[in-house]
């Protein structure tokens, strides 16, 4: 137990050592700025916007998935890239929770910037519990996106192209609030489907627990198989 905290604790450091990296840890912060100041502005200038707040809502409560688990993936690929893994492999612990631990600073990271963009924001009186249930859904898309560019890249350029490409299933199911509730399910593939739509329907006080624990439960297996998939060959 204390090997797998002080590996993650040393991945944490490794970030404010990589002067490339660091730039992202404010970008969570810059998001929460622009939705508690820059959006009620561009409102009070044009009330149509006014349509469309919880859809920027929900993008904004992603970002900080976006920046950690972008800041995570990098470091993960860069130890695979110098080799370092390898010598990670022969820890005589279980690789799958040795991966576990290393998702642990991401997770937390997000979720607290989620968790502090959503009490920030000026739109909406959302309860304090509802939001730490939301943020620790969006928190799981960092670890998501973590393993998914640290499994797919080789080295730090193509890890710049697969966060591009894992960007877009965290986009698209915005798209469900503008089709016929028909077609809505077909973006419930994507983890951020479901916390979007909690998100909405705790908004205008719809079936909130439903989804999110539907939404936990597809990110949770999501999330299994991918640290099954990665602890199988990120150390060898």
């Amino acid at each position: 137990m204390k090997k797998l905290l002080k590996i993650a604790v040393n991945d944490f450091r490794l970030v404010f050592r990589d002067n490339s990296l660091k730039i992202f840890i404010f970008l969570p912060l810059l998001n929460l700025v622009v939705i508690r100041y820059a959006v009620p502005f561009i409102d009070g200038i044009y009330p149509v916007a006014q349509d469309y707040i919880h859809i920027i809502l929900m993008l904004a409560t992603m970002q900080g998935s976006i920046a950690f688990g972008f800041i995570y993936s990098m470091v993960l690929v860069d130890e695979k890239d110098t080799q370092v893994a390898k010598v990670y492999g022969i820890l005589p612990i279980s690789k799958f929770w040795f991966v576990v631990f290393r998702l642990i600073p991401p997770f937390l990271s997000a979720t607290l910037s989620t968790v502090l963009l959503l009490l920030a924001e000026p739109f909406y009186n959302l309860p304090l519990v509802s939001i730490l249930v939301y943020s620790t859904l969006a928190g799981l898309v960092s670890p998501l996106m973590t393993l998914f560019v640290a499994t797919a890249a080789k080295n730090k350029i193509e890890a710049m192209t697969w966060q591009k490409l894992f960007n877009l299933p965290l986009f698209l199911p915005v798209l469900a609030f503008f089709v016929p509730a028909s077609f809505s399910f077909v973006f419930a593939i994507f983890p951020p489907f479901w916390a979007y739509q909690g998100l909405n329907s705790l908004i205008e006080g719809g079936n909130f627990a439903v989804y999110m624990l539907t939404g936990f439960a597809h990110s949770i297996l999501l999330l299994a198989l991918m640290i099954k998939r990665f602890s199988g060959s990120h150390y060898k």
